[in-house]
C-alpha cells in the first residue's frame, strides 16, 4: 500500500535491564551487556526523536537488572527513566520482574509515573478515536514486588508450591510442555483486572476501537518459550477472545523474540532484548499504525514485522 500514511506511529523498546557491572550471561550462558543497554536505549531516543513522527514510546519491562547492587537499584531505575524522558512525548512504561527485584511497587510505580490504584499497574490509553492501547500488569498475583504478607504475595506462593515441586521456584527441572511457565520469574492477571480488562474490551467495541494489548509476559506460546509466558494467559487469552476488537498483543520479557497469529487471528509480537545487543549494536524500532495493520520498522536485531488483521 505505498503511498498511504499511517494513522500514527509509536517507539517500542524492551528489557534493557542496565546494570552498571561488568558483562555477564544469563542462567542459560546467554551473552548479557549490561552497560551497553543504556547505549542501545540512547540510540533508540535519538532515533526516534529525529524522525520526528512518533506520537509516543512503549517500553515493555525490566529496566534495570537483577544484578545491580541493591543500594544502587533507585538511583539505576532513575538513571534509565531520566534516558527515556529525552523523547519528545509520552513514555508508557509497564513493570517486569527485574524491575520488582530492584524496587517494590511502591517505589517504582511513581517513578515509572504508572497510573495506580492500590498499587495495581494496568491501565489504558487512547491515542487516537480508531485506537485502544491496554497495558496489562503480569506480576498482579506475584511472589515478588508486594509486600510478604501480601495477599497477592500469598497467593502466588500458594500457586507456586501445588504447581512447581522443586525447591527453587525458577527452576522447571522435571515440569513438562507449558507446565514450564510456573516460575517464581513469571506471574499472573488478578481477578480484578481480569474484570477491568472485560469492561475495557466492551467499552472499546461500543466505541469500534481497534486494541492493541501491551503486557511483559507474552500471552501466546506460539510466540515465545514454554518458561517465558503468563502463567494464566490462557484465562486472559478467553476474555479476549470473546471480542473481535484485540487485533495486536505485544510482549517483552522472553529476549529472543518471536511471532505468531493464534487460532482468533491475534498477533503476538515478542521483542528482542536490548540487553543482549553486542557493542555496536541494536534493538528498538517503531510501529506504524494503519486501519488494516501494525508494520514494525525493526532496528538491528529487531525483526521487522508486518502484522495483518481484518479491519
Amino acid at each position: 500500500m505505498p503511498g498511504k500514511q499511517p494513522l500514527f506511529s509509536f517507539g517500542v523498546i524492551s528489557d534493557v535491564q542496565y546494570a552498571d557491572i561488568p558483562d555477564g550471561h544469563s542462567f542459560i550462558g546467554v551473552p548479557r551487556y549490561y552497560r551497553h543497554s543504556l547505549l542501545v536505549l540512547q540510540r533508540a531516543v535519538k532515533t526516534w526523536n529525529a524522525h520526528k513522527k512518533h506520537k509516543f514510546v512503549v517500553n515493555f519491562g525490566d529496566i534495570v537488572d537483577v544484578n545491580c547492587p541493591k543500594d544502587q537499584s533507585l538511583n539505576v531505575v532513575m538513571k534509565v527513566v531520566d534516558e527515556f524522558e529525552k523523547f519528545n512525548g509520552p513514555v508508557y512504561h509497564m513493570i517486569g520482574n527485574h524491575c520488582l527485584y530492584n524496587l517494590p511497587r511502591d517505589k517504582l510505580l511513581p517513578l515509572l509515573k504508572i497510573p495506580s490504584i492500590h498499587g495495581h499497574a494496568y491501565y489504558d490509553f487512547s491515542p487516537t478515536p480508531e485506537y485502544r492501547f491496554v497495558v496489562l500488569d503480569g506480576y498482579d498475583i506475584s511472589a515478588i514486588g508486594w509486600p510478604q504478607d501480601h495477599p497477592n504475595t500469598l497467593e502466588a506462593l500458594k500457586f507456586l508450591s501445588e504447581k512447581n515441586p522443586n525447591t527453587e521456584k525458577n527452576s522447571p527441572s522435571g515440569l513438562v510442555g507449558l507446565e514450564r511457565r510456573f516460575l517464581m520469574f513469571n506471574g499472573a492477571v488478578g481477578k480484578e483486572q481480569m474484570e477491568w480488562l472485560d469492561g475495557v474490551l466492551q467499552d472499546a467495541t461500543k466505541l469500534k476501537q481497534k486494541v492493541v494489548v501491551c503486557c511483559h509476559l507474552p500471552l501466546d506460546p506460539g510466540a515465545t518459550s514454554q518458561e517465558a509466558i503468563l502463567w494464566n494467559y490462557n484465562e486472559v487469552m478467553d476474555v479476549i477472545h470473546r471480542y473481535n476488537c484485540v487485533k495486536v498483543c505485544l510482549a517483552g520479557h522472553d529476549h529472543q523474540g518471536g511471532h505468531s497469529v493464534d487460532t482468533h487471528g491475534i498477533h503476538h509480537r515478542v521483542f528482542e532484548a536490548a540487553l543482549e545487543c553486542p557493542p555496536g549494536t541494536d534493538a528498538f524500532g517503531y510501529i506504524d499504525v494503519y486501519d488494516n495493520r501494525l508494520s514494525l520498522v525493526g532496528t538491528g536485531r529487531m525483526e521487522s514485522t508486518d502484522m495483518c488483521f481484518d479491519p
